[in-house]
């Protein structure tokens, strides 16, 4: 029975993938226009207020290391999530899941204007998020109250240098994080703690292209690796069928 329902999960899990067309972050190889001067405070203030500005974007999130869970069960691991944000408070995404600790399955996300469906990890329907979960796929990207301001307050700001990413150079920068903007920009699932956060840029506008950083929960370590492409982009991000 469950491994029949196991396998029930996974092929959903083909078909919604197929169904939300999310497509892993690409490279963000456009031309650029010049550069903005090669000084930690001035690039942030820039990349501040162009993230703050972001009307969409696509955006991959994987996570390696200690679990982090989505539910308050911690059955379900959370190892990726890739998806689209439409301003103000719109996005839909697949997200990459260990059930249990053996079985890698996917789920599909779906939030328009603070309401969030999920697909149940055994029938593959989707749901409005049911008790016990925590999780809203537009705060994995949210310009006006996590990446705008966790820019502006980023402290011991430091330029490390120019480097090959996303299909550029960017300027790469690295500054300590608050509490408060990474649990923002990780919907919730990272809370209390401050990190070290290396960002890579564009360096003409300030545009986030790539940020890594880790956190720590009971002693072991999770590394997070977030991708953002296709700022601009027009996506049709609708309601899911909750009765197909």
């Amino acid at each position: 029975m469950m491994a029949a329902m196991r396998c029930r999960a996974l092929c959903h899990a083909t078909v919604l993938a197929a169904a939300l067309v999310l497509i892993g972050c690409g490279d963000d190889a456009e031309p650029e226009g010049e550069p903005l001067p090669p000084d930690a405070g001035t690039i942030i203030g820039a990349a501040s207020a162009a993230m703050g500005a972001v009307t969409s974007v696509r955006f991959e999130l994987e996570r390696s290391g200690a679990p982090v869970f989505i539910d308050t069960y911690e059955s379900l691991a959370l190892d990726k999530v890739v998806g689209r944000f439409s301003a103000p408070s719109s996005a839909d995404a697949a997200l990459t899941v260990t059930v249990d600790g053996d079985l890698k399955t996917q789920l599909g996300a779906v939030a328009i204007n603070g309401v969030v469906w999920l697909s149940n990890p055994v029938t593959g329907k989707f749901e409005a998020l049911p008790p016990g979960y925590d999780l809203d796929p537009s705060t994995f990207f949210d310009p006006e109250d996590g990446w705008r301001p966790l820019l502006a307050e980023l402290r011991d700001v430091e330029l490390v240098g120019e480097e090959d990413r996303s299909g550029g150079t960017r300027y790469h920068v690295r500054g300590v994080a608050t509490a408060e903007r990474v649990e923002r920009i990780t919907a919730g699932l990272v809370r209390d703690q401050q990190v070290l956060i290396d960002l890579w840029l564009r360096r003409d506008t300030g545009l986030v292209v790539a940020a890594e950083f880790s956190t720590e929960l009971g002693g072991r370590v999770s590394d997070w690796t977030l991708g953002l492409s296709d700022y601009g982009e027009s996506f049709d991000i609708e309601a899911p069928d909750v009765d197909g």
